[in-house]
């Protein structure tokens, strides 16, 4: 049973595991409200889920522990497993998903883990792992529905209120629900008043749609950048305890996440994976009623796969309005260009694209298409350049 108590030993077991993890203030982000981040993307690993498995395998007899432990992830709780089960000399198997980043893939392996790939996405994993538990006698090591994982995540909690005890919200990333169960308990026993939020990625909303159904539901499928939290369904302790101590959870968007990925990297100097950045991204869009409060956004991962950085990055440029895709129809004549680059340049604007098409199906028999992308500040930015186009008698596609 999860009690207070479990969630404070676990604090005192993991302090030679862990790497303090102080709150930074976030001004920024939002500035209707007062935002801080407690940065487990710092976390040893790079991400909060060591502290769940570092306690759990802690807490293992002396037999479980010679048979060797088993787990399955998309990556992050594979390296606080390897790492944990390493670290106290045990062997350790974990079963990752064909489509998990790579990165993550040879870091598993970096901290001592033997690694088995499934086809597949995380429940298909997941399954592999409990075959070859039953084949071997391993202990499996859940990533969320187990309660001194929990319990171990949960230590979030207990360090967000030694340094902030005025805090008045905390929004936290929600997969299967074990990171958001610890730490809501864990705030809820000791503030009561204390919001707790759960963010999920809307192509992968699990828990969002147990809770308002009241009970729990498997998706079809899940898609979206957010790896970490790509969870078909959630955990019967998890959603128990989200039902119970959680106040509102809400979904963001692909390019709200991108943006907020994009605002930790230049304002924060900090690389967030999609699925620590959603708690960002829900506060940062106004998902949820934190005006004039001050909130912390639990940063729960930085593992995030450099060969889709850049196109995350893209994605939350177009999402901020800093960059702009202008299909114009002109006049194939001399000049043309010449105009609307004066025009772009007068207002402040940056071409970093020209494509011009003379075959087009455009209405005139002379005309052709002129592609631009445009690099801009934002989106009053965007407005101003096409109202001075269309100003010039310009015809915006």
């Amino acid at each position: 049973m999860l009690t207070l108590d479990k969630i404070y030993h676990a604090a005192f077991v993991l302090r030679d595991v862990i790497r303090p993890t102080a709150l930074i203030s976030a001004p920024e982000l939002n500035h209707d409200c007062q935002v801080y981040l407690k940065p487990e993307n710092l976390q040893v690993t790079g991400s909060f889920k060591v502290r769940g498995s570092g306690y759990k395998i802690s807490q293992l007899t002396e037999e479980e522990k010679a048979r060797g432990v088993i787990a399955c992830s998309a990556g992050n709780h594979a390296q606080g497993v390897a790492l944990a089960a390493t670290k106290y000399g045990i062997k350790s198997l974990i079963c990752l998903p064909d489509g998990a980043p790579i990165s993550k893939v040879e870091a598993t392996k970096r901290y001592g883990a033997e690694v088995v790939m499934v086809e597949g996405v995380y429940d298909d994993a997941y399954n592999r792992a409990v075959q070859l538990r039953d084949e071997h006698g391993y202990t499996f090591i859940h990533p969320f529905d187990d309660e001194n994982v929990i319990a171990g995540q949960g230590t979030i909690g207990l360090e967000i209120l030694d340094e902030m005890d005025d805090v008045d919200a905390v929004v936290v990333p929600i997969g299967g629900g074990g990171l958001i169960s610890g730490v809501a308990f864990a705030l809820k026993s000791l503030r009561p008043d204390i919001k707790v939020y759960g963010v999920q990625a809307a192509g992968a909303p699990s828990m969002f749609n147990a809770i308002r159904d009241g009970k729990i539901e498997r998706l079809d499928s899940v898609s979206t950048i957010a790896d970490g939290i790509a969870v078909k369904e959630p955990g019967e302790h998890t959603f128990e305890l989200c039902s119970q101590y959680v106040d509102e959870i809400v979904t963001v968007s692909e390019d709200e996440i991108s943006s907020a990925i994009l605002a930790l990297m230049e304002q924060q100097k900090m690389i967030a994976e999609g699925a620590g950045a959603v708690s960002v991204a829900a506060v940062m869009f106004n998902k949820l009623p934190v005006q004039g409060k001050k909130v912390v956004c639990v940063v729960s991962g930085g593992n995030i796969d450099v060969t889709i950085l850049s196109r995350v990055i893209s994605r939350g440029l177009l999402k901020s309005g800093r960059t702009c895709n202008l299909c114009i129809e002109l006049m194939d004549k001399p000049g043309q260009l010449r105009d609307v680059s004066r025009i772009i340049s007068d207002c402040g604007g940056n071409v970093i694209s020209v494509h011009h098409e003379r075959a087009s199906e455009t209405a005139d028999i002379n005309g052709c298409y002129l592609r631009l992308v445009l690099e801009t500040r934002n989106y009053d930015h965007i407005n101003e350049i096409t109202a001075a186009l269309v100003k010039a008698g310009f015809k915006l596609v």
